[in-house]
């Protein structure tokens, strides 16, 4: 199984499935509701690995992640579209689209034995835009 992100912004980052580990998808409602909540938001946890660009490879995208995370609220580009393929056998399964994505948290680890460093990428769509979110799949990558 593979993963692309997209991140689409003044600037589009492209992580394919050599830097991207792991995703988790997730529809944040209040625990304490006794019917489906008005009051929704759906968060996504992205992780993978910071590869060092060697030899003509090309630019370390991990680096402009962090570069978006620093976006201060008051500018309109802290939001970005986002996309997310989850891709099996040559299959989309799922392909995620977050329109006014904003990142909630961002973090890189390193250690001296690894050779490479690992980043950490949490974001959320912008609640007043929950209808825009989309969840496509199953067609051919």
């Amino acid at each position: 199984m593979g993963f692309k992100l997209k991140v689409e912004g003044p600037s589009t980052i492209d992580l394919g499935t050599t830097i991207v580990t792991g995703v988790k998808f997730r529809t944040d409602i209040p625990h304490d509701s006794n019917a489906r909540s008005t009051d929704m938001g759906s968060t996504v946890e992205i992780t993978g690995k910071i590869l060092t660009a060697v030899d003509g490879d090309p630019f370390d995208s991990t680096r402009q992640l962090g570069v978006w995370a620093l976006v201060p609220a008051e500018k309109s580009d802290c939001y970005r579209k986002v996309s997310i393929e989850v891709i099996a056998a040559s299959q989309v399964v799922r392909k995620y689209t977050y329109p006014n994505a904003f990142v909630v948290d961002y973090k890189e680890d390193y250690g001296d034995t690894e050779g490479v460093g690992t980043f950490t990428l949490i974001i959320k769509q912008k609640k007043d835009k929950m209808v825009q979110v989309t969840v496509e799949g199953g067609y051919s990558a």
